[in-house]
């Protein structure tokens, strides 16, 4: 099996030999660590911005919240209510990615509004692309907006929030014909209708509740916005965004498997001391730590994210916590070191195998370190993935059955 696991790994890294190669031409390990340790901290410090815009009562500022772990009530989170509470634009950064900048700008709803003068007052520069909310019909504003922003050459993507609204108010009205996908589908031409009326082509739509943002589209839109922006920031924004669909877990599982062997090569090569009791391995342990609790919060699997998931669904915490396979504490030194003894029990099977590829070869020079580095970062990431996919499955069935047990009352 550890072979079998070995073989997956090295054919994984040779898919990259073409950066690989290009890397390891700088020289030793020493010199290749401190050159992949700024795209290390090119990828991790990279600074996004998103600005939400949208009608008074549109769920603008619900949806800063949302995208940011956060709910309404939260100390950190944006303020909500009927009337604008947003008279400049407002930066709100992720509670965990501080890097990542979501900004409630003010209501455009208003009798005089112009585009060109509103993305003057809010610094359409800024922002690396838009969200653009409404609770119902699109308006000439909207897409006035849009146009504007299109001249900009910033990216944007409609909203249409309250469809849970729409639709427990079609259930009400017509209980023994309700079709949810029929609605849906009604409202989604609708939109589509009056924004290529105004002269947009093939406009980007996306159907919310964000109250229940675990349905409908926002899964898509997800997808849509790491699809969208600039390729040096996806793995930024991928990595931020809240674990609602098995989608965007599987991207962010890939996007971090990418990063293995850099994360792994800095640590070796870089502030590397050698580990108590695990021989024949160096490396910076701290580096390591900074690696797992990146995982971790990515995939909700810290404390603070499984403490919300409880609130969220009504469960103990102690009945997530049983659930998860993988570590149940903060990640420490001792528990690293703990990691890296198992891992290294067949590593040196693995730097065999880096021995045979001639790209990846520069590898082996730093013995068994890199070897169990790699497995262990790559075994933890496996195990918080299988995590994340049971919490994401435990909070759909729970959420499914309370909406059903309301669509029957």
């Amino acid at each position: 099996m550890a072979n079998q696991i070995f073989q997956f790994n090295i054919s994984e890294l040779s898919k990259d030999t073409g950066a690989l190669k290009e890397t390891f031409e700088a020289g030793n390990l020493p010199a290749v660590a401190a050159k992949l340790q700024a795209t290390l901290h090119s990828l991790e410090d990279v600074r996004l911005d998103i600005g939400v815009t949208g009608a008074i009562g549109s769920g603008k500022s619900t949806f800063v919240n949302a995208i940011r772990g956060l709910g309404d009530e939260d100390p950190k989170s944006a303020g909500t209510g009927v009337v604008e509470m947003t008279v400049e634009p407002t930066p709100y950064p992720h509670p965990k990615y501080f890097n990542i900048i979501i900004w409630d700008l003010p209501g455009i709803d208003t009798p005089t509004f112009q585009a060109d003068e509103y993305l003057q007052r809010v610094v359409v520069d800024r922002y690396d692309f838009f969200i653009i909310i409404t609770p119902d019909s699109f308006t000439a504003r909207h897409t006035q907006l849009a146009r504007g922003l299109l001249q900009q050459g910033k990216g944007f993507y409609f909203v249409r929030s309250k469809v849970d609204v729409d639709l427990a108010a079609s259930r009400s009205r017509r209980p023994s014909t309700f079709s949810e996908q029929r609605v849906l589908r009604q409202i989604r031409e609708d939109c589509w209708q009056r924004l290529e009326a105004e002269g947009l082509q093939d406009p980007k739509v996306f159907l919310l509740s964000m109250f229940e943002l675990g349905k409908y589209d926002f899964g898509l839109l997800e997808e849509s916005m790491v699809t969208g922006v600039e390729s040096h920031k996806q793995h930024t924004l991928l990595v931020a965004l809240p674990n609602l669909s098995e989608a965007i877990l599987e991207k962010k599982a890939s996007s971090l498997r990418q990063h293995i062997w850099l994360v792994a090569t800095v640590a070796c090569g870089i502030n590397s001391s050698p580990v108590p009791g695990v021989e024949d391995v160096a490396c910076d342990l701290y580096r390591l730590i900074h690696a797992l609790e990146g995982y971790y919060h990515s995939f909700g699997l810290d404390e603070d994210s499984l403490v919300k998931l409880a609130a969220q669904t009504g469960q103990p915490l102690h009945r997530l916590l049983e659930a998860i396979q993988g570590p149940k504490t903060p990640v420490t030194k001792e528990l690293v070191v703990d990691m890296l003894g198992q891992a290294s029990r067949d590593a040196s099977a693995f730097t065999q195998e880096l021995l045979n590829v001639p790209v990846l070869g520069a590898l082996a020079t730093c013995g068994i370190s890199f070897a169990t580095v790699y497995q262990m970062l790559r075994l933890s990431l496996d195990v918080a993935v299988e995590d994340a996919h049971m919490l994401i499955q435990t909070f759909l069935h729970i959420t499914e059955n309370r909406l059903s047990e309301n669509s029957n009352q």
